[in-house]
């Protein structure tokens, strides 16, 4: 009986030793879920950001580039601060926002790193690097963050800041985490897949105090982080800068652009702001100052405002009536001066004449005929069918939609429709007489710079524009993106633009010419001057112009609020640009002194 109980005994330890043996050979040599999680009591894994790509000039100038800065991790359930107030004095913290910021973390996640303290700069992780030894549970993390060599093209550029819990549910690729930075606005936006990069990882082994021993089996399980691409923007800084100081002091947009490609020369937003505002640790206190500011220099108005185009419309109204066939060039049509009232007297008009004269009674009568044309014996249907014409004119020259430029947030304005007016008066409730007002630019018609700056790059290049567009180059392709190259046609006839552009030349330079203050010696500036009605105050300055006649290097737009008739702060400003883009110099110092001085309505 006992010799039983011990061959049972025996038996039985030996069956647990095998069973022991087996569970080893198995964790050992064919399960690999024990392996990882042994190592990841040591391991530490640390995300690769990547750098994002930076931005130059048209001519090779650094714009934004790239900071080397370093977040403060912590993971919460390692963390172990024996004396706090020494702690908060080596970071320049102070106690209670120690205790804020430890909680915050706690509450996310006790397990997992999180952000203790953003972007620090290098001068300041050195001051505390060396006590890091001294606080299990913290380490560094490098990224980086961006930075501006100059203060210009803040509204263009955009900004970048920490994604946010919306935009982070939304993101379909998995690419982000909670606290990754973000293209928010402006090109750094539009161009984030570019720009980004693709962030790495790197495995680091950690002792128990969690101090960083060295790479994980020489880097064998890491991934690189790859750069952004690199972009090269149409805009040429000299000139960029030139106009924001110009425009300093007002309120407005400007917009220039080569006609020949649809590259912006300089895209200006006034009052603005300096990109490096928006770039750093006060980030979020900054933004909120920017965006109580009363004078909005967060919007950009050169994308985003809309107002009446005033008589700077008056050309587009003589192409369409030419191309309609409604009117002749050298035609004379006598203006009483009984429609409207006007600045030009009264006498017989041609294009020429009434473009150079700006007279009003002429537009009156031409857009008449436009709308007019008897297609129906319903006056009412008559007029409705013209607008409809008209409109596709219109649509054609890019206005009253959005054109397609690569900053976000551009606004289309307003090209009034037979809808809009059937939701005003009602349907064949309204005729030419009712709707007048649109036929030398007011009314309801709102186009913003960006669209009368395409505008007349389209006159300048005889009937057809690129989409404005403020990329020239992505990464090594040397191109921007497709749509960018193709050339959109008016459906004008070529012949249709001479008696424009001349009449356009004449108002410049020709004796009398209500736009003499934009004329440059040696150089044809062609352009047309506006006053953009405003029931809110004074009159808006606008002005439109491209140079020299033939073959055109820059068109421009220049709206300036509240500064009176365009023949003013409008086109002083718009000469000055042109100017500096063909001759690098200003010789119209006393054109200049008349802009700073900013007396325009007196």
């Amino acid at each position: 009986m006992e010799d039983n109980r011990k061959y049972f005994i025996q038996f039985t330890f030996i069956i647990v030793g095998l069973i022991y043996c087996i569970k080893l050979f198995q964790i050992q040599f064919l399960d690999d879920t024990y392996g990882p999680a042994a190592e990841d009591n040591i391991l530490r894994k640390i995300r690769d950001y990547s750098y994002r790509g930076i931005i130059y000039d048209r001519n090779g100038e650094l714009l934004v580039h790239n900071d080397p800065v370093f977040d403060l991790m912590v993971i919460p359930k390692e963390a172990g601060v024996k004396d706090t107030a020494k702690f908060c004095a080596q970071l320049g913290i102070e106690k209670e926002e120690f205790i804020l910021r430890m909680n915050e973390v706690r509450e996310y996640d006790i397990f997992q790193p999180s952000v203790f303290m953003k972007m620090l700069s290098i001068e300041d992780f050195a001051k505390f690097q060396d006590f890091l030894v001294d606080y299990p549970g913290f380490y560094p993390q490098v990224r980086s963050l961006r930075g501006y060599e100059h203060e210009s093209l803040a509204n263009a550029l955009g900004y970048v800041g920490e994604i946010s819990k919306t935009r982070l549910e939304r993101d379909t690729t998995g690419e982000y985490k909670q606290g990754d930075y973000i293209g928010i606005s402006g090109v750094e936006l539009e161009y984030e897949k570019e720009l980004k990069g693709q962030n790495g990882i790197k495995y680091k082994m950690v002792n128990v105090r969690g101090v960083v021993k060295g790479s994980f089996k020489n880097g064998r399980r890491d991934t690189i982080s790859l750069p952004g691409e690199n972009l090269t923007a149409t805009v040429d800084l000299e000139l960029q800068q030139y106009g924001e100081w110009l425009m300093e002091g007002l309120a407005g947009g400007l917009v220039a652009i080569e006609p020949e490609t649809g590259e912006i020369l300089s895209l200006i937003s006034s009052p603005s702001y300096s990109p490096g505002f928006l770039s750093g640790r006060l980030f979020s206190k900054n933004f909120a100052q920017l965006t109580l500011d009363s004078l909005k220099p967060l919007f950009n108005r050169a994308i985003m405002s809309v107002y009446p185009p005033g008589s700077t419309f008056k050309p587009l109204q003589a192409l369409i009536a030419l191309q309609e066939g409604v009117i002749t060039p050298k035609e004379q049509i006598y203006c009483s001066g009984a429609l409207v009232g006007d600045h030009a007297p009264p006498g017989y008009y041609d294009v020429y004449k009434a473009i150079q004269k700006s007279s009003n009674n002429y537009f009156y009568i031409v857009f008449k005929r436009i709308i007019n044309r008897n297609r129906s014996e319903n006056t009412f249907v008559d007029s409705r069918l013209g607008l409809e014409k008209w409109n596709e004119y219109l649509y054609r020259f890019g206005l009253g939609r959005p054109l397609g430029i690569d900053i976000p947030n551009e606004k289309g304005g307003q090209i009034p429709s037979p809808q809009l007016y059937n939701g005003i008066y009602g349907e064949n409730r309204w005729k030419w007489s009712t709707i007048n007002s649109i036929s030398i630019g007011q009314g309801e018609i709102l186009t913003s710079p960006l669209q009368m700056a395409n505008y007349s790059a389209a006159i300048a290049n005889r009937g057809y524009f690129y989409t404005p567009h403020i990329i020239k180059e992505i990464g090594a392709s040397g191109k921007p993106k497709e749509e960018y190259l193709k050339k959109h046609l008016l459906g004008i006839d070529t012949a249709h633009f001479r008696s424009v552009i001349d009449a356009m030349d004449a108002v410049v330079n020709a004796p009398g010419g209500t736009g003499f203050r934009a004329a440059i010696p040696g150089i044809t500036v062609c352009g047309k001057t506006g006053t953009s009605q405003n029931p809110h105050g004074e009159d808006h300055s606008v002005f439109i112009a491209f140079a020299p006649k033939e073959n055109p290097k820059i068109a421009i737009s220049v709206y300036v609020q509240n500064a009176g008739q365009g023949a003013r702060a409008a086109a002083s400003i718009a000469g000055l640009m042109i100017e500096k883009y063909l001759t690098k110099e200003i010789k119209k110092i006393w054109i200049e002194d008349y802009v700073k001085r900013g007396h325009f309505i007196y």
